[in-house]
């Protein structure tokens, strides 16, 4: 219980914060964009870098949690695309969207922050960081090319995979990481004054991230397809981090926390990503907006109860 204090009721209280503000019109769209702006493009790549730049590349690039992490997000999609199709006859584009849906975890705006909260930068950044990138580059690429093979859009597979490769090279959230991976493999020390400039920097990301979502949600409301976004929020809250969890102790044995870490991350609430594909594609838009909206205010629960059970076993090192 003492974790739930220390650690999710001071995040959901930021975001809640944020949320209030939107409501109450203090800061608006235009504020809001800039915030994001600031969160994306600076904030957090600089605690991403520095916090890969100064951990052992060993420490990083975990396979076993790659696998367990990565099967769990890709099981919930399938599931989610079949019942997609089955309860609500849903056609190619509309199953990708509901499977992605409920697979998509929000690990850059909520996960980062909540693992620097809970178990400090030293620890709670590699598999954080290493599950934004898995986000990033694997989940986004699948659902673009998905949606390209079911004629979505009509720009044509080899222009979306180009597409998808120079997104990926602009992503900050994609290269910070792999940057600062480079860089701690090469043997460098980071430079006292980049270190302190970029701690200075990266001290704002998790505040101002969580801070985001809340003027996120403030703008968004709710309309219909509760059922639908009800059973998208069980799979995505419930079975995600379960099954994750069976891969975990079962295909893919980790240390104790690199297992903890793997089933948190998996019961994150949905990511704004898949409201900015679904967008771009015309697909699917006003639902996935419904489900991040529902999966985040739930997620208050689910993830107090798991860091109820992780969190006093890992303090911050």
């Amino acid at each position: 219980m003492q974790a739930v204090i220390d650690v999710a009721l001071p995040v959901f209280g930021i975001i809640f914060l944020g949320f209030f503000v939107g409501r109450i019109r203090l800061l608006g769209r235009s504020q809001s964009a800039a915030l994001n702006a600031f969160v994306y493009w600076i904030a957090l790549p600089a605690l991403l870098f520095l916090a890969m730049a100064r951990t052992p590349v060993q420490h990083i690039l975990n396979l076993n949690f790659i696998g367990a992490f990565l099967g769990g997000v890709l099981a919930v999609w399938l599931i989610g695309s079949v019942l997609g199709a089955l309860l609500h006859r849903a056609d190619a584009g509309e199953a990708t969207m509901q499977g992605m849906n409920a697979g998509f975890s929000n690990t850059g705006y909520m996960g980062i922050p909540l693992f620097v909260a809970a178990f400090g930068p030293t620890r709670g950044l590699p598999p954080a960081s290493l599950a934004t990138v898995i986000m990033s580059v694997v989940c986004v690429g699948i659902a673009v090319v998905s949606l390209e093979l079911t004629g979505s859009s009509g720009r044509g597979i080899l222009r979306a995979l180009r597409d998808v490769l120079v997104a990926l090279l602009k992503n900050p959230l994609v290269v910070a990481p792999v940057l600062g991976v480079g860089w701690s493999w090469a043997g460098l020390s980071v430079p006292a004054p980049a270190v302190t400039m970029l701690s200075l920097l990266g001290g704002a990301a998790s505040p101002c991230a969580l801070f985001a979502i809340g003027l996120f949600m403030a703008g968004q409301a709710l309309r219909t397809g509760l059922g639908e976004v009800g059973w998208i929020t069980v799979l995505k809250l419930l079975w995600q981090p379960l099954i994750t969890w069976g891969l975990a102790v079962t295909v893919f044995p980790m240390d104790p926390f690199w297992t903890a870490s793997a089933v948190i991350l998996a019961a994150l609430p949905t990511g704004a990503l898949t409201f900015v594909v679904a967008q771009r594609y015309g697909v699917y838009v006003e639902r996935t907006s419904a489900v991040i909206l529902v999966n985040t205010v739930v997620s208050v629960l689910t993830l107090s109860l798991l860091l109820a059970i992780y969190a006093p076993q890992f303090p911050p090192g």
